[in-house]
Formats: C-alpha cells, structure tokens, sequence
C-alpha cells in the first residue's frame, strides 16, 4: 500500500537553498457507500479501508456491534475507491432515520448552535462508564509512546495519529492518516472489528479535541481522550455531556479540561 509518494523541492534558508526529494502524505477520496446508496466521500490516506468504514459507521450511529454487519468490502478496481457496507435487517429498521438523512452525524455543526449539535449528538451517543483511575504520570507517558507509532509522519510531517489503549495502559491499535477523523476512525475500526472494543479506555490524538473526536471516542466507549493540542470549547462541552475525560498534554505539561476524577493527583498518592 503506497501512502507516499516523492516530489523534488526546493529548500530555502537564510543563506543558501538546496533542491532534493522530500516525501509527501497521499490523499485520495474515499467513496462510502450504505446500501448501495453514496453516504458520504472523505479524503483520507489509502490503507485500512475496511477498518476505516467499521469505525466510521460506529461513529455515525448506523451500527453498534459487528453483528449488525451484512457485508463489508472495498474496491480498487479502475481506481474507484469505493466502500460498500450493508446492514442486516434488523438494524436497517433501526437506523432508517439515519440512512435518509441529508448529510452524516459528524458535519451537523454547519449552520446551528452548539446546543443544538449536542442535542444532535446525544441521539447516538450515550455516557461512557468510568472504570479506572490512572496518575498524571501515566497519562504523560501514554502521549510521549504516541511518537513511537507515528512512522509516516516521521517520513512526510504531515499525517495525524490515534492511538488506542486500554485501562493497563496496553496498545490495543493505532492509525495514521492525513485526517485526524480518519486517523481515529481507523483505529477504532480495528479494535472493533477484532472484537476488543470493550476493551478501549484511553486514546491519545496527534491534534486539538474536536467535538467530531469526542462523538467518535464516545461511540467506542473510550473514557478518556488526551490531545497534543488544546480541545475546542464544544469538544469540552460534548466531553462533560458524556462524561469523558479530556486532557492535553504536551512534554511536562498536562492541562486537564473535564473528567478530573480518573486521575489520581500527587497529593493523593501519598496514602
């Protein structure tokens, strides 16, 4: 799977500029296809389609389980780039709603208030448990490992990252594309897919807490979310109305924004 290609540029500095080959991020379209009907085209970096649409249909509310899964495939042929999922009979009853809606969950911000987006969201989206504790130690350690699997970004500087843990601080996954929404929903994608979802606590993100993060990491239950960068205020407002912890952390610093309570604080780990 190609996921870069090679360009010559011309690199400039205050004294001198040299011309040489610099690796460049490839980003392709990719068709989603829901019961033969066009859902939605994301521009995303090839590689784990399969993964990228479970995870993309989980976030949208359109399945809940594998289980809910009729068939679900990908083609390259003549350079289409096109995924087809189709739904069991049940949850094609269920989700009715969905499949004739005007657009996808994730872009109804266009247009309407933050209430009204949360609103929206909390349709398909329900609290998330709270199920482990972990220090401010653990939570810097699990956004410095996020380096160590961002291998295409490392080559072209320009792919976002998600990395998915569980409550011992495992690697369940990990993805890296040019989208940061793609990124995550790869990730999640996978675990889903291989039936550990249930397993997913903690993911990290190469980029700022958006709420469309915040709606896809709650769809796969995971109870916290640490950015690199800082989340937008709806994110914060999305993250409380949930009850997932968002964090951001970045060398020594770690700025909690809600969902204090799974950390466990110097001062209490005196006893």
């Amino acid at each position: 799977m190609t996921v870069s290609t090679d360009q010559t540029i011309i690199h400039f500095t205050k004294k001198k500029h040299r011309e040489y080959s610099q690796a460049l991020i490839i980003e392709e379209p990719l068709s989603i296809r829901i019961e033969g009907n066009p859902y939605s085209v994301v521009m995303r970096t090839p590689g784990d389609e399969i993964a990228h649409v479970a995870g993309f249909c989980l976030s949208e509310g359109l399945i809940d389980s594998t289980k809910d899964i009729a068939t679900i495939g990908f083609c390259t042929e003549d350079n289409t780039n096109v995924a087809t999922i189709t739904l069991t009979d049940n949850r094609k009853k269920k989700v009715v709603d969905l499949l004739n809606r005007k657009g996808f969950v994730s872009q109804t911000s266009c247009g309407i208030c933050g209430k009204e987006v949360v609103k929206d969201l909390h349709q398909i989206t329900t609290p998330v448990k709270n199920s482990f504790k972990i220090s401010i130690d653990q939570a810097r350690e699990c956004a410095n490992l996020l380096y160590s699997f961002q291998p295409l970004h490392k080559k072209t500087r320009s792919a976002h990252a998600a990395l998915i843990l569980d409550k011992t601080l495992q690697v369940l996954s990990s993805a890296e594309d040019v989208g940061r929404h793609n990124a995550l929903d790869k990730a999640i994608g996978k675990i889903f897919m291989d039936n550990k979802i249930s397993k997913a606590c903690i993911c990290v993100m190469s980029s700022r807490l958006s709420y469309e993060l915040i709606q896809k990491a709650a769809r796969a239950g995971i109870e916290m979310l640490v950015g690199i960068s800082r989340p937008t205020s709806l994110g914060v407002d999305l993250a409380r109305a949930v009850n997932m912890t968002l964090a951001c952390s970045r060398g020594d610093d770690l700025m909690v924004f809600c969902g204090k309570d799974r950390f466990i604080f110097p001062e209490l780990q005196k006893n």
